[in-house]
């Protein structure tokens, strides 16, 4: 009789997302939840530049983890033990976030520092020769800035950390004959992994601010118009949980098709589209929760704009996404995110509830607008 066969997790395929990656997504978007409480503590263009500017930090390590699991995916005790460790460097870095520009700037350094070492100690794994040199370089340099920063104060610590952003992510792309830029046909990318590693990022994302809206209720004074609104916060959240999810297979299938050299460059721009989706997310969680602190008062002009700027920023992704992979038209989401902002007067004029109505209304019509072309492309296949 033959033994019965037993799944071993262990030999999980290479181009399928591991739990233990689930379990880092979960960790990492703490860092969102953060930046969403520093915003809602100064809704003004200047704390909407710090956000941008701890995101834009934390965000390319955290791909830089996607396309290493591409590489090693994690298996082996150790290799999984090593990815906690990186969990815990994003955990230290995210409980220096709310006031990593005053007092806990080297808290969130640190943080920073053991991510990029356990990065690259696991990445000496991976047969990406040279390459890992290159990454080394500038991604230590820009640690160590950032943690030169948290040992400073004031204008110096904005322009290390400004200094930083740039030596990891743009300083490559201006010298690619010195820089990792110059080798990335090394790098390998498996489209269904990355595709369904950055869907549970997102559903994440959107989950955890739902659950921050749902805590942040004042249950004592609970109202039909709380209730109501609560509605609308959970509605909001999965109409741009179905604008990103009808792409997906597009998407997938577009970086299907072009081959391995060209496969770098496509993903990188999916990399960087992601920067103002998840900050969509944050700067409407922003919005979102004064909607539901006052419901029945009119808005005021930052918390209206939170709630439709982070929007529109959220469809101005999936925009740039489409553009650059060349798999739908992009009319009626140009519209809708114009129609968004145009509903900041909605909240000024009357309240948070009716400008959250307004915003589900726009995007829901994006939606079957998008379903009808997708229904009539489908028939013109057949």
């Amino acid at each position: 009789m033959r033994a019965p066969h037993r799944h071993d997790p262990s030999r999980a395929p290479a181009d399928r997302v591991t739990p233990v990656e689930v379990f880092f997504d979960v960790v990492f978007v703490f860092t969102l939840t953060q930046l969403t409480r520093v915003l809602e503590a100064d809704l003004t263009p200047a704390g909407f530049g710090r956000v941008v500017l701890l995101f834009g930090i934390l965000w390319w390590m955290f791909d830089g983890y996607v396309g290493l699991a591409n590489h090693v995916p994690p298996r082996s005790p150790a290799q999984k033990l090593l990815l906690f460790l990186g969990m815990g460097g994003f955990l230290i870095a995210a409980v220096g976030i709310p006031r990593a520009y005053t007092d806990t700037g080297l808290v969130f350094g640190v943080g920073y520092l053991v991510v990029i070492c356990v990065h690259l100690l696991l990445f000496t794994q991976a047969d990406i020769g040279r390459a890992l040199w290159w990454l080394a370089a500038y991604n230590l340099g820009s640690a160590l800035l950032v943690v030169a920063g948290g040992l400073t104060a004031g204008a110096t610590r904005y322009a290390l950390w400004l200094v930083a952003f740039a030596v990891q992510s743009v300083v490559p792309y201006l010298v690619p004959r010195f820089s990792w830029v110059r080798v990335q046909s090394l790098f390998r990318i498996q489209p269904s992994h990355l595709i369904e590693r950055h869907g549970l990022l997102v559903i994440i994302a959107l989950g955890e601010s739902v659950v921050a809206i749902g805590m942040g209720v004042d249950v004592e004074h609970l109202t039909a118009g709380t209730v109501a609104v609560i509605g609308l916060a959970l509605a909001l959240p999965a109409a741009l949980w179905w604008t990103y999810f009808t792409d997906t297979p597009a998407v997938e299938a577009a970086l299907v098709a072009v081959g391995p050299d060209r496969r770098v460059g496509q993903a990188l721009r999916l990399l960087f589209a992601h920067i103002p989706l998840l900050l969509g997310i944050v700067v409407a969680a922003a919005g979102v929760h004064a909607a539901v602190a006052h419901p029945g008062d009119p808005t005021s002009w930052q918390s209206a704009t939170a709630l439709s700027g982070g929007t529109t920023l959220y469809l101005a992704a999936t925009i740039a996404i489409r553009r650059s992979l060349r798999i739908a038209p992009v009319r009626s989401r140009v519209i809708t995110a114009v129609a968004v902002l145009g509903t900041v007067p909605v909240g000024l004029a009357t309240n948070g509830a009716l400008h959250l109505a307004a915003l589900v209304i726009v995007v829901v019509v994006m939606l079957v607008v998008d379903r009808r072309y997708h229904a009539a492309q489908t028939l013109r296949e057949a």
